[in-house]
């Protein structure tokens, strides 16, 4: 499919700016990239319903690229806890596949709406309280991290975000400081962003084209320019994320997001 060049430059400047937050906080961009894509497509004449859905599936698959570039630099500063992501990701894996092939599917695109405007509008809401952990606690045991892994993946796949607004948060209330918690993070996010992907292929596989290009839920075009674009601006967010105090940025993402799930619940609202 041939893009429109007022389509391809909006996915370019989505793919830059998502590619960077990416990188910055450890978030994969699904935040960012959800809203505004729903709003594009929704633009082409796609029905809100299925907007929605390809709007998450194509963010997701973006993330794959971009959780490469990304966790590439932080690795490289010795930032990224493998432990951390070995004990995560089966169960990632599991979540991700049990959103993406089946919970995904079912529902209509409107409960996806409200779900990621709520899912988002608590994010904000934790990244501007700032709270600080306990300082006994730690991170739990490999059952545990099999746990929270699912829920993480589990998440991530009805929302369309690589997993950062629950992996960090939660690495940070087990002690694990900011800079591994992100760098770790952005490493979980291509197993979030593989397993989910793989499950919107499978359970999008008889849905019609809403759209030349599109593959299912997937709209290839879009994922194209988007993963193009991001992959080049991860790795300067990453080194942007250790060389800045990241805390007001986070409070300006902050109130970033409370318009953006407020769009989304309006979308859901409507549908």
């Amino acid at each position: 499919m041939s893009l429109d060049p007022l389509f391809l430059a909006e996915l370019l400047v989505l793919g830059l700016c998502s590619g960077f937050l990416a990188g910055l906080l450890g978030i994969g961009g699904g935040m960012l990239m959800v809203p505004f894509l729903t709003w594009m497509i929704s633009q082409r004449g796609v029905s809100a319903d299925m907007a929605v859905k390809m709007a998450i599936a194509t963010s997701m698959a973006t993330i794959m690229f971009t959780s490469i570039s990304s966790v590439r630099a932080h690795h490289k500063r010795g930032a990224v806890r493998w432990d951390l992501v070995r004990g995560l990701a089966p169960g990632i894996l599991l979540g991700g596949l049990t959103a993406g092939a089946g919970i995904f599917a079912l529902l209509k695109g409107s409960w996806l709406a409200l779900f990621f405007a709520a899912f988002v509008g608590f994010s904000a809401f934790q990244m501007l309280l700032d709270k600080k952990p306990k300082p006994s606690r730690q991170m739990p045991g490999a059952a545990g991290q099999v746990g929270a892994g699912a829920g993480i993946g589990l998440l991530s796949g009805l929302v369309g975000a690589g997993g950062g607004f629950v992996s960090v948060p939660f690495m940070t209330w087990c002690n694990v400081p900011m800079h591994n918690a992100v760098a770790t993070s952005a490493a979980l996010g291509f197993p979030i962003a593989l397993a989910n992907t793989i499950g919107y292929v499978v359970g999008g596989w008889n849905v019609p084209p809403a759209l030349p290009g599109a593959f299912g839920y997937l709209f290839i075009p879009a994922l194209l320019v988007i993963a193009a674009a991001s992959v080049t601006m991860a790795p300067l967010g990453a080194r942007a994320a250790h060389a800045m105090n990241v805390r007001q940025l986070k409070r300006a993402f902050a109130y970033l997001l409370f318009a953006l799930a407020a769009y989304m619940l309006y979308k859901g609202l409507r549908g």
